[in-house]
């Protein structure tokens, strides 16, 4: 009786499905172009740091196994990964992580605008292997694209690799910035864009960003 019960069961028995590696690739893609400096800097990176040691955010990143690397833009051929991506296994790796954002070195000054080439740059880094549910190009910028590829030249292969990009529109000098990049950067399902009025805005907004965007389809990756 055992045997034919086993027999059956093994009929109707589906094959468990590799789990996926991670709910969330983020790269953080940080604009560092001339329009922005040496103090603006410092408050994107240590705002950035402080929005992913939040309680809320670095446990989503945690339950999620979240992966995110760090990303310095500015004019066309001047984009550097400055933090390689990290797995969020723990909160130790988070902290981790936080801390390599805050120390992170300002790679280029006095340099133009080139969104799209950003957007190509975040795209490249993508490894082919890499195993989430969901890919996010997070892209900071306080000015319009002026130099290189056009982000909405970029669409085609965002599509293609199923990248969603949102934006965070820093309108201190450009108060139309919010409209341009809503109709120029951003792409895919669920993209927004958040704007911040100041830079000294930048942290408050930012770590809003970070919740809605780690918190909106993070599961528990088993």
């Amino acid at each position: 009786m055992q045997k034919v019960f086993a027999a059956v069961v093994s009929l109707f028995a589906v094959p468990a499905m590799p789990a996926a590696a991670c709910d969330l690739a983020l790269v953080l893609a940080v604009d560092v172009s001339g329009s922005v400096d040496n103090p603006e800097y410092r408050l994107q990176m240590d705002g950035l740091a402080a929005a992913l040691r939040d309680p809320l955010i670095s446990e989503a990143l945690v339950r999620g196994r979240a992966q995110i690397m760090l990303l310095q833009w500015t004019g066309t051929n001047r984009q550097r990964v400055t933090v390689p991506w990290t797995e969020m296994s723990d909160f130790e790796a988070v902290e981790k992580l936080a801390a390599a954002v805050s120390a992170d070195a300002r790679v280029w000054r006095n340099y133009s605008t080139a969104i799209g080439e950003a957007l190509i740059a975040s795209l490249d880094a993508f490894p082919r292997e890499q195993r989430c549910k969901r890919r996010l190009i997070d892209v900071s910028g306080d000015g319009v694209s002026n130099e290189g590829a056009p982000p909405t030249g970029v669409r085609d292969r965002l599509a293609g690799a199923g990248v969603v990009v949102n934006a965070i529109a820093i309108e201190e000098s450009e108060p139309d910035l919010t409209a341009y990049f809503y109709e120029n950067l951003i792409f895919g399902e669920g993209a927004f864009v958040v704007s911040a009025a100041t830079f000294e805005d930048y942290p408050a907004k930012i770590r809003l960003k970070l919740l809605r965007e780690v918190t909106q389809q993070t599961a528990y990756v088993r």
